[in-house]
């Protein structure tokens, strides 16, 4: 039986995976969604990128999952990859949903336009508040959705975002999906670009935002369920 640990990006918990879980367990598998350090109920815990990672491989040891499938969104995407090689032959497959992903020795932060959540830290005391409702228009989520989102939602702290990442081997030795949310813009991240191109992860492309958990949480079940099939 596949095993999915599932990891929500900035700001949210395990409570993201609400709609997804039922559905993976519905598919045959079984699904863990996971609240990393610092965030919704483990809210105020003290949180860096190293306590995100090493919170992804303690899900993993705790619960002896074996054929396991880690899912990163979003910011998450960065720790779950360093999760990944860590897990050794207890992995089957990673699936970036458009998310970043780690570079050894660079932080969650390089390597895209980021002055907007340095300056929001500064004035904020080192976390990154929610975003404002206005900012989820446009990413196909309803009223009661952002709703949630935004009210649920909890500040994130910022050392998980200016820590650098730590990888022991190449990013393309992980077997790895990329999924793409395209409404957020087509243009994938340069590294993920260039694997996808080499043929060495597999791409998969979604017509709806960047929360597709929230958006087309049925679809993106069915994606990560078949994600296992390329491993």
């Amino acid at each position: 039986m596949t095993q999915f640990v599932v990891v929500a990006g900035a700001w949210l918990g395990a409570w993201a995976w609400d709609e997804v879980v039922p559905e993976l367990r519905g598919a045959g598998h079984e699904a863990y969604a996971l609240t990393l350090s610092g965030l919704a109920e483990k809210q105020g815990v003290p949180a860096g990128q190293r306590t995100h990672v090493q919170d992804v491989v303690d899900e993993v040891e705790r619960l002896d999952l074996r054929d396991v499938v880690l899912v990163g969104h979003s910011y998450s995407g960065v720790p779950v990859g360093q999760a990944a090689e860590r897990i050794g032959d207890r992995l089957t497959r990673v699936v970036f949903v458009d998310s970043g992903v780690p570079v050894d020795g660079e932080s969650a932060l390089d390597g895209f336009s980021s002055d907007h959540v340095r300056k929001s830290l500064a004035e904020n005391g080192g976390v990154w508040p929610p975003l404002d409702p206005a900012d989820y228009a446009g990413q196909d989520l309803t009223d009661e959705q952002i709703t949630r989102i935004v009210t649920d939602g909890t500040p994130h702290p910022g050392a998980t975002l200016t820590e650098p990442a730590v990888l022991a081997n190449p990013l393309a030795d992980l077997p790895a999906t990329y999924v793409k949310c395209l409404l957020d813009g087509e243009e994938l991240p340069t590294l993920v670009d260039e694997l996808v191109a080499s043929g060495r992860w597999e791409l998969v492309r979604m017509d709806t935002g960047h929360w597709p958990m929230f958006s087309q949480p049925r679809e993106l079940a069915r994606i990560l369920a078949e994600s296992i099939t390329r491993s």
